[in-house]
This record gives C-alpha cells, structure tokens and sequence, in this order.
C-alpha cells in the first residue's frame, strides 16, 4: 500500500524538495501551497499524513491544524522557521504530532514522517492485524482491537501520541514512569529537551480523559520523578 503525503508550505523550492525525497521513499506526494488548498486537497484524497508549515498567507499552519483536527487524527509535522521551545509547545498544543524546525535536514524529515506512519498504523487507522486487548481503570477504558477510548461510557477522541502515552501508563498500572522514559518508549529516539513535549502531551490527555484537569483521577504525577495512571 503506498501512503499519500501531503506536503504544504508557501515555499515552492520547499515543497518540491520535500516531494522529490519523499517519491525516492516510494510515497505519493501531494502538494499545496497554503491552508486553504490543504483543507481542500484533504476533503478529496485520502491522506496518510500532513507536513505543514506554520507561516502561510490565507489560512496559516496554526488555524489549518485546529481545523483538520476536528474531524481527522492523520499524524501532522509542523515545520516552523524557528527554534524557540514555544513554537515547538504550539505546534504540539494545537494538534500536531511532531515538528521540524527550518533548515531541517531532509533525511531527517522523511525519518520523522516514517516514524509517525508507524504509529499511525499501529492504531489501526491503516490496515494493521496487530490484535490487542480491552483495559480498564475505572471508568476508562482502552480497546486496543479497535483502538477506542472511553470515560463513563463516553467515546473519547485521542491522537496517535496520546494513545500510545495513555496505553502505556494504563498497561502498567500504579508504574510510575519518568519524562525521558516516556518520550523513549513512544517516540523511540533518545530523550533530548523531551520535557516540553512529553508535557503538552500529557495535558492534552488529561483534558480529554479527566472531568477535572487540575484534580486528575487517573493520570496523575509524581512530583520530581515521572507520571503514572493510578490503579483504581
């Protein structure tokens, strides 16, 4: 199966780039050049995962993730022109999975866009016959044959990273797990400045899954070592 990347930036050369690393890996590279022919491009074709960049004329990067995130859970890359850590916590705040920072190194970027099909496909969204279990905690509870989440009966929508983060807390029940072991299990690359990643993270989790953020019941942390989901 040949997986479809989008690839959106108002950077021609950029996008072209991009396109010609990506075609070498065998993907089939589609193209836009703002927000708005990204939203259209996803409506017609079936994307496996986005590349988007934060600066755009028309609809920037930012607004395109949080409108894309309403209906669809494709890995998204930001790629963003600068290196400040909070860029880096914007693009994972509004949705993305992942970021490179420009002038990233293009094998990086095709390594990264592996990476997160990977995960993608783990979750079931593209064909996989990995078979899983049901777990619960309380009220929580993961399917992870369907890869469906629910609170009190409630469906509850999580991306590819949070569900790999709260499927690993939730199979090791009561374990507390440090940052850096986090962002190595899910992420499989050392844990270099993960704090900020594995934060966002962890937050939006909690907001989705929590009747109250602030006074988790399930996913709480340790203060000084790590975070663990509380055995109920």
């Amino acid at each position: 199966m040949t997986n479809n990347i989008l690839v959106c930036d108002d950077d021609k050369e950029i996008v072209e780039a991009i396109d010609i690393y990506l075609s070498q890996e065998g993907f089939q590279v589609f193209k836009a050049y703002d927000g708005e022919q990204a939203l259209k491009v996803l409506a017609k074709e079936e994307i496996h995962l986005l590349v988007i960049d934060v600066m755009m004329p028309k609809l920037d990067g930012i607004r395109a993730t949080l409108k894309i995130r309403e209906t669809s859970s494709i890995p998204i890359i930001i790629l963003s022109a600068k290196s400040e850590d909070t860029d880096k916590i914007l693009g994972l705040n509004i949705g993305a999975d992942d970021y490179v920072t420009k002038h990233f190194n293009t094998l990086e970027l095709v390594a990264r866009v592996k990476s997160n099909l990977r995960r993608y496909t783990s979750l079931g969204n593209l064909t996989s016959e990995e078979a899983g279990n049901v777990y619960t905690v309380g009220g929580l509870v993961m399917n992870d044959d369907t890869k469906e989440v629910s609170v009190d009966g409630e469906s509850v929508k999580l991306t590819p990273i949070e569900y790999n983060i709260l499927l690993l807390l939730v199979k090791n029940q009561g374990r507390v797990f440090s940052i850096n072991q986090i962002y190595e299990n899910i992420w499989n690359e050392d844990a270099i400045g993960a704090d900020n990643t594995v934060a966002v993270h962890i937050r939006h989790i909690r907001e989705k899954i929590e009747i109250n953020p602030r006074e988790p019941k399930y996913l709480k942390v340790v203060w000084g070592v790590g975070y663990k989901v509380e055995k109920q």
